[in-house]
């Protein structure tokens, strides 16, 4: 299965991620994560996305499609993948499917998560994430630590990244307005799209895009 997951920031993306790839088998291939990873190590391009991200702007096209690309030659890739954060425009939709063109393959589905703004919002501004580990917490919801601001698995002090902020959040839904909801007709006018309700549980957001494509879990 090869799958696409998009939605505006804190729709549930990530937390699909889990349930989807143990559900199929394939990897979660997050480009946010694939970008954080390169900060963290602190090389010349670690900087460079560093700043980008931190006010809220996309990485541009050529960068990604790079990143991405060299992620699905990886042998855990052949046999399908879910992609998140990727693609965010119409131009990285079409370098992904000549990607896959030239190897045989297609994508299955597009999923593409609903939420209301001000519950993305809340979301946002109530993450935080274990810099050990990486797991991902709200203080707001179902999701928030069983102590505040520690990590339930390793117990390392919980952290909120620079950029979730309101503010930024705002700044990220006007570009993803602009910019990528345009994916959403590319891959409808393809019959790809599967809207599912990104308001719900993790598990009931899963539990309701097998239902519309027809699996049972």
């Amino acid at each position: 299965m090869r799958l696409i997951i998009m939605g505006p920031p804190a729709s549930g993306k990530g937390s699909q991620g889990p349930f989807i790839e143990n559900y199929y088998n394939i990897p979660h291939i997050s480009t946010g994560s694939m970008f954080r990873e390169e900060i963290k190590k602190g090389t010349k391009l670690g900087k460079e996305l560093k700043a980008i991200l931190d006010k809220g702007q996309f990485v541009n096209d050529d960068l990604t499609n790079e990143m991405v690309r060299s992620r699905l030659l990886k042998e855990d890739a052949r046999k399908g993948f879910l992609l998140d954060g990727y693609p965010r425009t119409v131009p990285q939709a079409e370098y992904l499917d000549n990607f896959l063109s030239e190897q045989g393959l297609k994508i299955d589905y597009a999923i593409n998560l609903y939420a209301d703004e001000d519950l993305l919002i809340k979301r946002v501004t109530g993450r935080r994430t274990c810099p050990k580990c990486g797991h991902i917490y709200n203080i707001y919801s179902d999701l928030k630590p069983k102590k505040m601001d520690v990590c339930d698995d390793c117990g390392t002090s919980l952290v909120k990244r620079a950029d979730d902020t309101e503010e930024i959040i705002k700044e990220r839904l006007v570009v993803y307005h602009n910019k990528t909801e345009p994916i959403i007709k590319y891959y409808k006018d393809k019959g790809l799209i599967v809207d599912v309700d990104g308001s719900l549980t993790a598990e009931g957001t899963f539990l309701e895009f097998l239902k519309l494509i027809g699996e049972k879990k």
